[in-house]
């Protein structure tokens, strides 16, 4: 689909002379915008996505030309809204598609591979997607970044502004865990806590951007941000051979992820890189604060937000979700599901994850491990089916859930916990061992 092409000052025809990126357009009635730091169609308030001439890209993007090219998102630069591969920047992407054959056989897939996103600069997979806003960013002349986070992006926006010289200001829940506040304090963000829920910090959010234009990752640069989780896409398919899976399985916060996922997949089938075979996607999110899983399992369209959430899955824990509508109709479009997965499914997942194949999540990890457990029983994932399942973030940022409900089970093998100490000798070692 071709729109009318618009520029702004901050990106003039001479940034992107081949002409593949079109500018902004309106994912709900389809209206063109300019190419600038907006997010929300002046016409009917949709969400705004970047637009490409995907026959521009078909021309100048192979499957030789991206194997050639370093590692990183940046191979796949033709399929973001980035005109050249920014001269400064954090090492993004290209992470490990690990085949899980203990695992899968512990929760019944025997076609699971894990894509282990938590091998990013700040282990997790913000660091793609902020990596694509602090590019336009840049490249609009902002002079501050910011965003509103649960946790990881926190981070994520901290280092990518280090790197780039920029202040960087990052809103919070002040219940946040404290490993993931002194993360983004150790790139020298300022950390500001505010009282109340993620949609709480989002709404002051709006206000600030609007007030004082910072370029704020996940509000006034959103179309850009979120178009840098495609790259998961291109990873999958280039590490499975240049074909898609039969399934993918993802922890759902606002929804973005999840639905630029499939975008990557159709862009890639488009330009001819992939064959076009259907994929079914899953998506994970906490019991505690699941409005899209709700809504999966009553069959209804509308999400109802959830206003006080109640779960130990911080990272997901966004009540409203903005893309929420999308990957609910994307679950029901290919067949797959929504899963609601209680706290202590989690954490066990977590454990099981790390005992066995010696990767470490955090809660949206976990919840994506359960999630692929819980849609194989039900039957959404089959006898037979490839399954990559995605972790997004390292277990280091939340270490209380991994002993999340031992206490309840002290007998149980494998629960994590300590000896109590014993003397340097090699008698008192071998009496502890005949324990």
């Amino acid at each position: 689909m071709t729109i009318e092409l618009l520029r702004t000052p901050g990106a003039t025809p001479a940034d992107d002379p081949a002409g593949r990126i079109l500018g902004l357009r309106c994912r709900a009635c389809g209206r063109p915008e300019a190419l600038g730091p907006s997010y929300v169609c002046a016409s009917c308030f949709g969400p705004l996505e970047v637009a490409y001439d995907l026959d521009v890209v078909r021309d100048g993007l192979t499957r030789a030309t991206i194997e050639a090219r370093p590692a990183g998102i940046w191979r796949y630069l033709e399929l973001l809204p980035v005109a050249a591969v920014p001269a400064r920047g954090l090492p993004v992407g290209s992470s490990p598609l690990v085949r899980a054959e203990r695992l899968g056989a512990a929760i019944g897939i025997e076609g699971l591979l894990i894509k282990d996103d938590s091998r990013n600069p700040t282990l997790s997979f913000k660091d793609r997607a902020v990596a694509v806003a602090v590019a336009r960013a840049v490249d609009f002349g902002m002079e501050a970044l910011a965003c509103a986070s649960t946790g990881n992006l926190a981070g994520a926006t901290a280092a990518a502004a280090a790197v780039a010289g920029l202040p960087a200001y990052v809103f919070v829940p002040a219940d946040l865990e404290p490993a993931k506040i002194e993360h983004a304090l150790a790139y020298g963000a300022t950390v500001v806590p505010v009282l109340g829920t993620y949609d709480d910090v989002n709404r002051l959010c709006l206000e600030v951007a609007d007030e004082l234009g910072w370029g704020f990752v996940n509000i006034n640069l959103r179309p850009f941000y979120a178009e840098g989780s495609k790259t998961l896409a291109c990873e999958i398919a280039e590490g499975l051979g240049w074909r898609l899976p039969d399934v993918v399985v993802a922890p759902i916060a606002s929804g973005a992820m999840f639905t630029k996922i499939a975008r990557g997949f159709d862009e890639l089938a488009t330009i001819g890189l992939v064959e076009r075979t259907p994929v079914r996607f899953v998506g994970g999110q906490a019991d505690g604060c699941g409005p899209v899983a709700t809504a999966f399992k009553g069959g209804g369209s509308e999400i109802e937000p959830v206003r006080t959430p109640t779960t130990i899955v911080r990272s997901l824990a966004i009540g409203n979700p903005a893309d929420g509508r999308h990957a609910l109709e994307l679950a029901r479009a290919t067949d797959g599901s929504i899963e609601a997965i209680p706290d202590a499914a989690t954490a066990e997942a977590i454990r099981r994850s790390a005992r066995l194949e010696g990767i470490y999540a955090e809660t949206a990890g976990g919840v994506t491990i359960a999630a692929a457990e819980a849609a194989r029983r039900r039957g959404v994932i089959r006898p037979g089916d490839e399954v990559v399942a995605l972790i997004t973030g390292n277990g280091l940022k939340t270490p209380d859930a991994f002993r999340y409900g031992v206490e309840a089970r002290p007998a149980e093998p494998g629960v994590p916990g300590l000896a109590p100490a014993i003397p340097a000798s090699y008698r008192a070692f071998e009496a502890w061992l005949e324990r």
